[in-house]
């Protein structure tokens, strides 16, 4: 069973609220890097229980990718406390994902 949650916004606002650490990779089902990425997303989620590893498919939920000005993905962003604290576009290895968390 996979720990990546596909979120739509009213739960996106409540697991942003209520956990210390959130990873964030806004995608879309037809995104070739999107794809190339979810492997190392699930990784993520597998290895690091400290955080809540959201999915946010932009198609579905696009005044939520509006809100956080996401133009191009896959759009990654890292919450701490509720902020943003960091943000990366496109794809990249599993080694930068870790490193966002820090």
């Amino acid at each position: 069973m996979s720990n990546v949650l596909h979120v739509n916004s009213s739960e996106f606002n409540d697991v942003v609220a209520n956990n210390d650490l959130v990873f964030v990779d806004f995608f879309a089902t037809w995104c070739g890097p999107c794809k190339m990425l979810a492997p190392s997303v699930e990784k993520l989620a597998d290895e690091h229980p400290e955080a809540k590893v959201l999915k946010v498919d932009v198609d579905q939920e696009n005044a939520l990718a509006m809100q956080f000005g996401v133009q191009s993905i896959p759009t990654l962003i890292v919450f701490k406390n509720g902020q943003p604290v960091s943000r990366q576009m496109g794809f990249m290895p599993y080694e930068a994902l870790e490193d966002m968390l820090k």
